[in-house]
């Protein structure tokens, strides 16, 4: 199997658990996710079976969007319920134009601080190992560019705000919360987090775990099984005469001359790239002299 599939991410789960469990299920070892979700959290989660695992790092690249709970008064050390409370104010008042303006300040470009709880690493150890063996003095926080793209506020009732945001690859939305607190001068954490979309992939077309093995042990899983290309289909397309198939997927450059159509452009960098029978991979375009080329970035024939 080469596909990828919607799974809903239950809380209390970590992605690794959830790649454990569709192995079992499948039966197959070469299974991976496509950005880790944090066990406190819900939601989509990609998961690339077979050869689909060499598109993981596209997906994960692509942007997310979140619904997520606010919780103003405390600050922990995780940035979320699960850490030990470090500041605590009991009276705080905070008007909804107030929280909106603090929202607002996370838009855009920003450099973001991430959370000491995480799986990021230093010198090959995550942090969040490094905290917990005491040997936080090792590690050097360094800011990260991220790009928030939308802040909205859906209810707020003056301890508690839920919101949905939409930002590009690793972002902490524990750190938004974080950052927030101390805007406001309260101190807040995230006290909940779901996943809504992960690129092209929804969280109402999410499957859970228990409907997965349902599905598969009855044989009728095809109708949530994506192919490749699916989640490529913002690059476009590039057709090659099959004449050409043989010295394109042994790593040869292929020119224009050989192209038989699709919708690609002199300026794309990738495009799906398809033979007469379907998909083969992405491939990357340069041009050489007088003619347009494509050599395989990744093949999956």
């Amino acid at each position: 199997m080469d596909k990828i599939i919607n799974i809903l991410k239950p809380t209390g789960m970590t992605s690794h658990d959830v790649v454990s469990v569709v192995r079992r299920i499948l039966g197959t070892k070469k299974v991976g996710h496509t950005g880790t979700l944090d066990p406190d959290a819900s939601g989509v989660l990609p998961i690339c079976v077979g050869k689909a695992t060499k598109v993981s790092e596209l997906i994960l690249n692509k942007e997310k969007t979140y619904l997520c709970e606010l919780s103003l008064g405390a600050s922990t050390d995780t940035y979320d319920s699960s850490g030990s409370v470090t500041k605590r104010v009991e009276e705080f008042s905070v008007s909804k134009q107030e929280l909106q303006k603090a929202l607002e300040s996370q838009l855009g470009e920003i450099d973001q601080l991430p959370p000491v709880y995480s799986a990021l690493k230093v010198n090959g150890k995550r942090m969040c190992d490094l905290v917990r063996s005491g040997r936080e003095d090792e590690i050097v926080i360094n800011p990260r560019k991220v790009n928030i793209k939308s802040m909205e506020l859906i209810r707020f009732d003056g301890k508690k705000a839920v919101f949905v945001t939409k930002c590009s690859k690793g972002t902490y939305i524990r750190s938004i919360c974080n950052d927030i607190g101390e805007i406001l001068g309260c101190g807040a954490h995230m006290s909940m987090l779901i996943r809504n979309s992960s690129g092209k992939f929804d969280i109402k077309d999410s499957i859970t775990l228990e409907e997965l093995e349902e599905k598969f042990n009855e044989d009728t899983l095809d109708p949530y099984l994506y192919d490749i290309d699916y989640a490529l289909s913002d690059f476009h397309k590039l057709v090659l005469m099959d004449t050409a198939l043989k010295y394109y997927t042994n790593g040869g450059a292929i020119d224009e001359r050989r192209f038989l159509g699709g919708d690609y452009t002199a300026e794309d960098e990738f495009v799906r790239v398809y033979s007469e029978d379907g998909f083969i991979g992405l491939g990357k375009l340069t041009q050489e002299e007088k003619f347009l080329v494509v050599k395989g970035e990744k093949k999956f024939i």
